[in-house]
Parts: structure tokens; C-alpha cells; sequence
């Protein structure tokens, strides 16, 4: 259990203030809530922050049901929506959301799992608006970055750190990753939780010396000063010696015509040691083939990265908040027949 004070908690929420003035004026706000309650996103963002500025915020008991779902936003009207990726690309497929005045939408943030790309240019065509993508962990209560409202299209990093945050990437030894290159992200701030409740151990391991609380993400800082997520640690998948990190394939194969959504894990092999497996969910009436999808791929990947197997699947296992859970694919990834 990661142990919350009521400073950390005040402290997230002034910081996500600070980043985003604009969208969080007193008495004026509307929010469509579809994430739960219990979820440390939905908590402190949707929840604590917007009615801490008296905003109205429309709860979706079951974003399952998408005609409902739909229908509440068509009566809310919107000026803040937050979700994650998944519940974006479910929204988008639905033909009565362009039905959905989103004239007075002001932000549409993300967060929870990796923002796609293709997802985002998918809602702004129906919105106006693209996603605002964040990063942060229930120990950090939960926001660590947040792209700013000075940026006017979707960058594919999670932004700059929010104020009073310092983040750090670390190499595998522990040294400060060079410019450019890619680290664990390492936290400190307010928002940054004292420990686990009763468990020096796993605290031990959490923090570095100097107090900086390890994520198990991989990210990347770049030019701008944005940080880029790469993947969990744990996710990666090696080819041939070669890392690849199962985002940015899942990036890519969405943007191919006829994808609904998808997810790639690493699965053995014995010529490569690992080899990239690829789970797709087809949008509907898509005539969709694995070659399809594996040639859409190379178009865009180094050879290393391209799918060696893609199978199809008419839903992906996913949690309660919607985030895709590549390790229960593992538990699915035989029985399927691959290809169209």
C-alpha cells in the first residue's frame, strides 16, 4: 500500500492547478468522470482538483456502455474530459459522437497508460481537441508531468515536470543517463509519497539513496526538456540483443487502417530469444489481415521490431480502468488462429 499524507494530496493538486489555469476556473467547469473514483487519477484529478474549484462532474457509472456513455456527453457538454487511452478509441469508433456539441471542451487530458498518436488525431477530427498527455503513478498522488497549455498539438511525450518536481534517469548502474539517452525515471516532490505502509524492504529498493523514488518506467528527456515515456521496465522485449519497447510498436500498428486498438508482448524464440507478438482488435467491418498488418509495420519499424505474429482478438483483457493488461495476453497468446 502506497502511503498518501494529506500533503501529498494538496501539494498534486495545486501543482496540477499551476499547469493548467485555463481549465480550472471557479464555477465554470463541467467534467465527464468515466474513470472510477477509486483510480488515483480520477481521484485527485477528477475529483478532488474539480470540486475543489466548485466544477460540476458528470459521473459514468459504466463506460461498458458506450450508448450511455455517449449520451452523457451529449447532455453534459463538456469543458474537461480525462481518460485513457483505450476509452478514447472506444469513443471514437462510436458514430453518435460526432452527434456531441464539444464547443465548450477546453482540455482533454490522458493518462493512465500511453496516449496514442492515432487515437488523438482521431478524437480532435471529432473534438477539436487533442489529447494532453500526463504521467504519474499512485505513489506520486499522482501527477508527475503534464504537457502545458502553451502546446497547441499532441506531442507524444507526457510533458514538463509539474512545479516543485524534480525527475531524474538513471542507467543501469545508477548514474545519471547521458542527454538524449534513456533511464529509469527517479522522482522527488511533495507529491511524491513518504513509503509503502509498513514495508522497509520494499522502500529500500523504492529509493535511492538521495530519496529519489524509483518508477520501473523507462523514459527518455528530450530537446525540449519533455519527457517521453519508452515503456515499464518489465515490458520490454529483447530481440537478438536488441530492446524493444512494446509502446511504440502499439503506436505504430494502431495508425494502420482497420485497428481498433492492439498490444504487443515479447513471447520465446529460438532463433531471436524473444520475438514480438502482436494483438489486434479490428475497428468494425474491417476486412483486416495479419499481412496487412505486419506490411503496415515495415513501412514504418526497423526490421528487428516488425511483428513476427499478429493474432486477432475481439477484445483485449483490460483492467477496471481500462488500461490493457499485456500480462494477461501471455495467458491468451495460444488457441488463436492468426491471420484474417
Amino acid at each position: 500500500g502506497a502511503a498518501l499524507t494529506h500533503r501529498n494530496l494538496v501539494a498534486n493538486t495545486e501543482q496540477f492547478k499551476a499547469m493548467m489555469p485555463d481549465a480550472l476556473r471557479p464555477g465554470q467547469e463541467v467534467v465527464v468522470t468515466a474513470i472510477p473514483l477509486y483510480h488515483i487519477f480520477a481521484l485527485m484529478v477528477n475529483f478532488i482538483t474539480y470540486f475543489s474549484v466548485g466544477a460540476d462532474n458528470w459521473l459514468v457509472a459504466n463506460p461498458r456502455d458506450m450508448d450511455g456513455f455517449v449520451e452523457t456527453f451529449r447532455q453534459a457538454k463538456p469543458t474537461v474530459f480525462m481518460g485513457v487511452n483505450t476509452l478514447y478509441a472506444g469513443l471514437t469508433m462510436h458514430p453518435k459522437l460526432r452527434e456531441v456539441d464539444f464547443s465548450r471542451l477546453r482540455l482533454s487530458g490522458g493518462g493512465g497508460a500511453a496516449v496514442v498518436g492515432a487515437v488523438s488525431d482521431r478524437w480532435k477530427e471529432i473534438t477539436g481537441q487533442f489529447i494532453r498527455e500526463g504521467y504519474g503513478l499512485s505513489e506520486t498522488s499522482p501527477v508527475l508531468s503534464f504537457n502545458p497549455a502553451s502546446i497547441q498539438d499532441f506531442s507524444g511525450t507526457t510533458g514538463l515536470p509539474v512545479p516543485g518536481t524534480d525527475i531524474r534517469l538513471l542507467d543501469d548502474a545508477g548514474m545519471d543517463a547521458a542527454p538524449g539517452e534513456s533511464g529509469e525515471i527517479c522522482a522527488k516532490g511533495p507529491q511524491v509519497m513518504p513509503g509503502y505502509w509498513n514495508q522497509p524492504e520494499a522502500n529500500a529498493a523504492a529509493f535511492t539513496p538521495d530519496g529519489y523514488f524509483r518508477t520501473g518506467d523507462v523514459g527518455v528527456i528530450t530537446p525540449e526538456g519533455f519527457l517521453k515515456i519508452v515503456d515499464r521496465k518489465k515490458d520490454m522485449v529483447l530481440v537478438s540483443g536488441f530492446n524493444v519497447y512494446p509502446n511504440e510498436i502499439e503506436a505504430v500498428a494502431t495508425a494502420c487502417p482497420g485497428v481498433a486498438e492492439c498490444a504487443c508482448i515479447g513471447v520465446p524464440d529460438d532463433k531471436t530469444g524473444e520475438a514480438v507478438k502482436l494483438f489486434v482488435v479490428k475497428a468494425p467491418g474491417a476486412t483486416l489481415t495479419a499481412d496487412d498488418v505486419i506490411a503496415h509495420c515495415r513501412k514504418e519499424l526497423t526490421a528487428y521490431k516488425v511483428p513476427k505474429t499478429v493474432v486477432f482478438l475481439d477484445t483485449l483483457p483490460k483492467s477496471t480502468v481500462g488500461k490493457i493488461l499485456r500480462r494477461d495476453l501471455r495467458s491468451v497468446a495460444s488457441g488463436h488462429s492468426v491471420g484474417g
